[in-house]
């Protein structure tokens, strides 16, 4: 984000010639020329001259103009009761906006009223509610480069700090797309294509600098370096720290609510980065085309809060490798699945109660309201029944959270005590602070209302003392109280009546004891109101020095409710609890799932057919084939996302499964390009593919589709080839990789610990059935033809397409391209016989066949070979192409 606007130039020459209003305005534009100030004169904020068309333009307003003594300028105004929905036009448009307000009265002051800027709104340091998505963090990021890379990340909003370092860009990179920060701020020397695709805000680099860094944490947590690992992590928190405290606009500096700050290693949890986290879609789809919450974490979401619902993300974005705790999950999970009456009951508490971190962030920031400290006793109030569902529970999950369920009894008690029940929303003008809390603010309140009743009382008396059957008693808040009589009845006012109003057909009048009890109920009322302003602001003072407690508090109910919601998608779907062990645990080897199911696909069609996984170090990588629309890649991502809930500490959508820890999930799937950075879809999959070359390890899950599939059918195969061979023979990773590569199954039958798999379809008078069954062996034929048909593709071409392929000789089939298990290598009649590159190792010494006698025969040989049913026509002219020029050279 690189949008400012500072003062136009010819202002900033002839600043002494504006009045003193607009050269405040430009004053505010110079000091904080990085964002758009929006400047508030009475219930608007406004913005002049370019900053005015700005505004106009992106909030879709009407552009008007001011015109004083020293001419006229542009203008743009948004109602400050309304600020929000622009202001968040603006942000999405990619300015940072200073507010600035109103901070002294106007019936206070002979002159301009002072205003100065008290918040910086920039996407990663939103607080505001109406700006905020209540389901989902809010997070801000800092990078930092020295011996290590430190990255920081901060939601302002509900005090969440984490912190990590790694000696490469790679794993930060991994890092901040785990964490997804709507805003990115970046030190000296870091890589620009570390914080590539994020909105990256540019910001002093003075507060990277440790000595100020190491200043900036210390204000808030005591000793920085026995807390943070590496300078570059406390260089990232100081940044982040420092650029919170700058979005407070100067006049709340601290963030006194942020108490707990996590250092973490990324080794500590599964690693999922934004490639897999977007292609398994476990929070947003990739396509436009969806089904209602159609993602993982919109199927097993069935959480009661936004506490939950964040910490449910919370738990995808880093599953567990800890194979006790997350035993510890699966036992509570287990436990309130089958306790059905204990878990709705919880579940319907939980409903209740509000966001305690975002209420803390506003209570700490001064922000709160009476009616916020009214929803935190509502919450307290939840506690001790929530602990008496969960009595004597037995597993050790739930007697810790019962446990640390902590009433925080004198809080609920300040809050109740103090603040009416359905109290004002204003917190200046009284109707906030129940008067029995306070002596004198009991007093002032039976002083108001005994006066206000004396006044009720006195029309009725008036009446009867002067006989005026119409006299009125009333109150305005120009004049007071008043007692109006009409003009037929003025010979009747009595002599002690002095005159307060004229109107046209009446006389508005006060005696010496209504202007004497009206005195006595303004000074009374006048005080009680800043009485309670004042008790109030003790009171919300003191519940924020408990916020690390609530926060605490907070923990636990998102904890909880994670586990309900985990529990309740069991039992509603059927879920089994899986086994998940460490590496050296000899109970399990490898992925064993028993009829595992999509989570999110199987929610979204009638029927879906369970299958097998087997993964082991006997069996690394299987290769699997079958047509398009069969299931290859809806198959690989179940076996993922069961992994992913597993290791999450949820139940998994399979009749069994056991888990050997998974370190890190890596996915090549899908296509897709990157046109502003430069680079084809071919060289995004090639950069996928390099990242799991690189970092896969024996305890990685590996998915890969249709590698090699962008370029050449050569090429395509010998790099897919290649893959596979270095996948198998190199990291050992567990391997699943679908392909139209049919050749691809020969290579795989002669790798020790590799396996075939393939879709089972069926040829009928109708057309193709998917039977969406995995077996062992090869696919037959990728029926790419009657896909075509079934998307709706002109009939003209589909038969022509056919045609061509009947064309074929059965000698042209793609080798491996057979139902009945897997190819012979050893069988020089079989077409699969011999395919692929030579490699060291195997028994034969060789996988390719020898050459061919003549240039011509190879020719034929790579004709024969030839996939032309899913050539594209690039690729087959291409070919042609190459051996025209073998035969030429030949000649």
């Amino acid at each position: 984000m690189d949008r400012a606007l500072g003062p136009p130039e010819k202002m900033a020459e002839r600043r002494e010639d504006l009045t003193p209003m607009m050269a405040q305005y430009f004053e505010l534009c110079a000091q904080y020329d990085q964002a758009l100030v929006l400047f508030q004169v009475g219930d608007f904020y406004e913005a002049f001259c370019e900053a005015a068309e700005v505004v106009a333009r992106r909030c879709e307003i009407t552009l008007t103009q001011r015109e004083d003594s020293t001419g006229e300028y542009a203008m743009a105004g948004i109602p400050i009761d309304n600020a929000e929905s622009y202001i968040d036009r603006l942000l999405d448009a990619g300015y940072r906006v200073a507010v600035a307000d109103q901070v002294q009265e106007p019936e206070e002051t002979t002159g301009v009223v002072d205003r100065a800027v008290t918040r910086i709104i920039t996407p990663g340091t939103l607080t505001e509610d109406e700006l905020l998505d209540g389901e989902r963090n809010n997070y801000l990021a800092a990078v930092a480069a020295g011996e290590r890379i430190g990255c920081a990340v901060l939601d302002i909003s509900t005090g969440d700090f984490y912190a990590t370092s790694a000696n490469d860009p790679e794993t930060v990179a991994d890092e901040l797309g785990r964490f997804d920060p709507a805003e990115v701020i970046a030190g000296p020397d870091v890589p620009a294509e570390l914080v590539e695709g994020y909105t990256v805000s540019p910001f002093e680099e003075e507060a990277f600098g440790i000595e100020r860094a190491r200043e900036t944490v210390a204000d808030y947590f005591q000793a920085p370096d026995r807390l943070l690992a590496s300078d570059a992590e406390i260089s990232a928190c100081g940044a982040v720290l420092a650029y919170a405290e700058y979005a407070r606009g100067g006049t709340e500096d601290r963030l006194d609510y942020l108490n707990h700050l996590t250092r973490y290693d990324p080794r500590e949890y599964m690693l999922l980065d934004a490639v897999a986290i977007e292609s398994l879609e476990l929070f947003e789809r990739r396509t436009v085309h969806g089904h209602g919450e159609a993602t993982l974490s919109g199927v097993v979401d069935e959480t009661a809060s936004a506490l939950g619902r964040r910490e449910l993300d919370e738990w995808l974005r880093r599953p567990l490798i800890d194979p006790d705790e997350i035993a510890a999950r699966h036992d509570a999970v287990g436990e309130l699945r089958d306790d059905v009456r204990t878990r709705e009951q919880v579940h319907e508490q939980l409903r209740d109660i509000y966001d305690i971190e975002r209420l803390v962030s506003r209570i700490g920031r001064g922000r709160a309201n009476a009616r916020d400290l009214r929803s935190l006793k509502a919450t307290l109030d939840v506690i001790p029944r929530v602990r008496e569902l969960l009595d004597d529970p037995e597993c050790e999950k739930l007697r810790s959270v019962r446990e640390r369920l902590d009433p925080l009894a004198d809080v609920r008690t300040l809050i109740d005590d103090a603040i009416r029940e359905d109290p004002d929303r204003e917190i200046t003008e009284g109707g906030i602070i129940n008067p029995s809390f306070d002596e004198e603010l009991a007093e002032l309140r039976e002083t108001e209302r005994a006066g206000k009743e004396w006044i009720e009382s006195l029309e009725a008396s008036e009446r009867e003392r002067t006989g005026i059957d119409s006299l009125k008693v009333g109150h305005n808040s120009v004049h007071g109280y008043y007692i109006e009589v009409t003009d037929a009845n003025l010979d009747r006012v009595p002599e002690d009546y002095e005159r307060r109003q004229t109107l046209k057909n009446a006389e508005r009048y006060y005696t010496p004891e209504l202007k004497a009890r009206e005195d006595e109920i303004i000074r009374a009322e006048a005080r009680a109101d800043d009485l309670e302003y004042e008790l109030f602001s003790e009171v919300r003072s003191t519940v924020a020095d408990r916020s690390a407690d609530l926060q605490a508090l907070a923990a636990v109910l998102a904890e909880l409710d994670v586990l309900v919601s985990f529990a309740t998608v069991a039992a509603e779907h059927e879920y089994s609890r899986p086994v998940v062990v460490g590496p050296d645990d000899p109970a399990v080897d490898g992925i064993y799932v028993e009829d595992g199911r999509h989570p999110v696909v199987e929610q979204t069609q009638s029927s879906f057919v369970p299958n097998d996984t087997r993964l082991s170090s006997d069996e690394r990588v299987a290769v699997i084939t079958g047509p398009n629309m069969s299931g290859k890649s809806t198959y690989m991502r179940q076996v993922a996302l069961i992994v992913i809930l597993a290791q999450a500490g949820g139940f998994v959508p399979a009749k069994q499964a056991r888990i050997e820890l998974v370190d890190r999930i890596f996915t090549r799937v899908g296509a897709s390009d990157d046109i502003a950075g430069g680079r084809s879809t071919f060289m995004v999959e090639m950069t996928e593919l390099a990242d799991i070359l690189d970092h896969a390890t024996e305890q990685s899950l590996v998915l890969l589709d249709e590698v090699g599939r962008g370029t050449s059918t050569a090429d395509g195969f010998a790099i897919a080839q290649a893959v596979t061979e270095f996948l198998h023979d190199e990291v050992g990773a567990l391997t699943l990789f679908a392909t139209h590569h049919h050749d691809l199954t020969a290579v795989a039958a002669e790798l020790e610990a590799a396996t075939n798999r393939y879709f089972e379809t069926t040829q009928t008078a109708e057309g193709v059935v998917f039977e969406h069954d995995l077996l062992t062996g090869t696919a037959d034929a990728s029926y790419g033809v009657e896909v075509a048909a079934t998307a709706g593709i002109e009939q003209a071409v589909v038969d022509r397409a056919r045609e061509v392929l009947a064309d074929d000789t059965p000698d042209a089939r793609p080798a491996g391209d057979r139902t009945n298990g897997q190819a012979n290598p050893d069988d020089p009649t079989e077409p699969d016989a011999g395919l692929g590159a030579s490699r060291p190792g195997s028994e034969s010494g060789t996988r390719q066949q020898a050459a061919p006698e003549s240039e011509g025969g190879a020719v034929a040989e790579e004709i024969r070979d030839a996939d032309v049913a899913t050539m594209t026509p690039l690729e087959a002219m291409n070919l042609l192409a190459s051996l025209q020029r073998r035969l030429e050279s030949r000649d």
